[in-house]
């Protein structure tokens, strides 16, 4: 979920089946400040929810001035990412000559059945 710009204290949000809450400021010519208990509370909130949270910037007219510590640090977290190995050609043959027989299978169930009812 990315807030940015953050331009109001949201209270509770809603964290579930969220994987990943970016915030931020607004940045450029006519930005508007971000107060730092908006920001803390999106924290607690996501430390409390188990969520990862990244602080992307203050923002304002010169950002980079502004920088991106949060209570004297980064947050730079990132959600967690599954990491398997792809089998090799022969095995996902195989999975998909299992697959096209499931299918089968259950397509002519569905036949079957479509018949039975028709009668």
């Amino acid at each position: 979920m990315a807030i940015e710009p953050l331009l109001e204290n949201l209270g509770l949000i809603n964290l579930l089946d969220i994987s990943w809450v970016i915030v931020g400021g607004e940045s450029g010519k006519g930005a508007r400040p971000m107060q730092e208990e908006w920001v803390d509370s999106l924290l607690r909130q996501c430390r409390r929810a188990s969520v990862p949270f990244f602080f992307k910037q203050w923002g304002g007219v010169q950002k980079k001035r502004n920088g991106r510590a949060l209570h004297g640090r980064t947050h730079d977290e990132f959600p967690m990412v599954a990491a398997s190995l792809i089998p090799d050609k022969t095995i996902r043959k195989q999975i998909a000559k299992q697959l096209q027989m499931q299918f089968l299978k259950n397509e002519f169930a569905y036949q079957k059945i479509a018949l039975r009812t028709a009668v």
